[in-house]
């Protein structure tokens, strides 16, 4: 089974964007940006929920193309509507059977992109097995939770750090 890998970039109050989903005061340059670059050429599929996928027509991604077109991705909504012909695979529901599916058939590593709901229901169901935050030294306040509406508190492993400067922070944890 290919690994699910949550790799996301957080606030010092865990959030993964603010209000509006602004992520405007994260790190969008320097080393861990570079090193995230790297990271996503290894991933083989990638799940996203809906905001997270139409996050991308703000910067251009016409409804219905893959944002990662080196990898399998699929949109998790009920309520996505996309074109006939769509790059990507959307999943009107989550379920463990197509986690698993997913998971024996992706050829790598799985990229769980975002948001705090989808990942919040994938730690619930046990599915997420590392963790990497990219940790910037901002207070958002509110917005999007790491993980929202989670109730199992999953034991984490720290596997790696990395101090890239200015409080910017690297860390992999394994997801037991």
């Amino acid at each position: 089974m290919h690994p699910i890998i949550y790799d996301v970039a957080v606030s010092a109050d865990g959030f993964i964007a603010g209000p509006g989903g602004d992520v405007a005061a994260f790190p969008h340059a320097g080393s861990i940006v570079v090193d995230y670059l790297a990271r996503l050429e290894g991933y083989k599929a990638v799940l996203m929920g809906r905001a997270t996928y139409e996050f991308g027509y703000a910067f251009g991604l016409p409804p219905g193309a893959n944002p990662y077109p080196h990898a399998r991705s699929t949109v998790v909504s009920s309520t996505i509507g996309l074109p006939e012909g769509s790059e990507v695979t959307v999943w009107r529901t989550l379920s463990a059977d197509a986690v698993t599916r997913l998971r024996r058939d992706a050829g790598g590593p799985i990229y769980l992109c975002g948001g705090g709901q989808l990942a919040g229901a994938l730690m619930e169901m046990g599915q997420i097995t590392d963790l990497r935050l990219k940790r910037a030294p901002i207070v958002l306040g509110g917005g999007t939770p790491l993980f929202a509406d989670l109730n199992r508190a999953p034991k984490l492993s720290l596997m790696t750090q990395r101090d890239h400067g200015d409080g910017v922070l690297y860390q992999a944890f394994a997801v037991q």
